[in-house]
């Protein structure tokens, strides 16, 4: 009788493992940022088309209560000085900026976005005079677009972004708008 209690204990002993936690015991939690990088294409409302490189970081309210849910903030920085098709031989378009980001995550490969930004424009043209080539402004800019998620945190983006430059100068806003087609590391979306 002996042999079969130490028999029976032993065989529960070596079924313990067996009951192993489910539930994880601590998330690691990664950073609610993404950066991006990609090449712009805007009709300058100047001079016709440029092209330049554009970045980009966004800050994601993930762990946000439920109204905040999908916003966040985004900082870019754009510099459309190439591939010109007008006649203005020296046109350079600067932005650097922020703003508020809504995004809907609703399907898990694509998500949409829309978003509105504020930036220190900076402009180089030529003019009549000879010492008016140059002048800055505070662009908005709204703009939105699609994320496509290529691999794990590793997406695709596709934005258009129409800016309002205000007066400079000859009485009317320049309206600068184009596409930017880029890729994009997410360090922190959840899975």
């Amino acid at each position: 009788m002996y042999l079969k209690h130490l028999t029976a204990v032993l065989f529960l002993i070596a079924l313990s493992p067996a009951y192993s936690q489910v539930v994880p015991a601590a998330k690691q939690e990664r950073l609610p940022i993404s950066v991006g990088a990609g090449f712009s294409n805007f009709y300058t409302d100047w001079s016709r088309y440029e092209a330049g490189p554009t970045v980009w970081i966004d800050w994601n309210f993930y762990r946000a209560p439920s109204l905040l849910r999908g916003f966040g903030l985004e900082v870019e920085g754009r510099d459309i000085n190439y591939l010109r098709t007008g006649d203005v031989p020296n046109l350079r378009e600067d932005t650097a900026g922020g703003g508020v980001i809504y995004t809907w995550r609703h399907f898990r490969r694509f998500h949409y976005y829309g978003k509105f930004i504020m930036s220190y424009g900076s402009i180089d043209f030529s003019s009549l005079s000879p010492n008016y080539h140059h002048d800055t402004r505070t662009v908005k800019a709204p703009g939105g677009g699609a994320e496509y998620r290529l691999w794990n945190s590793l997406w695709l983006r596709g934005d258009y972004e129409w800016q309002f430059w205000p007066d400079l100068g000859h009485g009317n806003t320049l309206t600068p708008n184009g596409f930017t087609i880029g890729a994009m590391f997410d360090l922190g979306h959840p899975l």
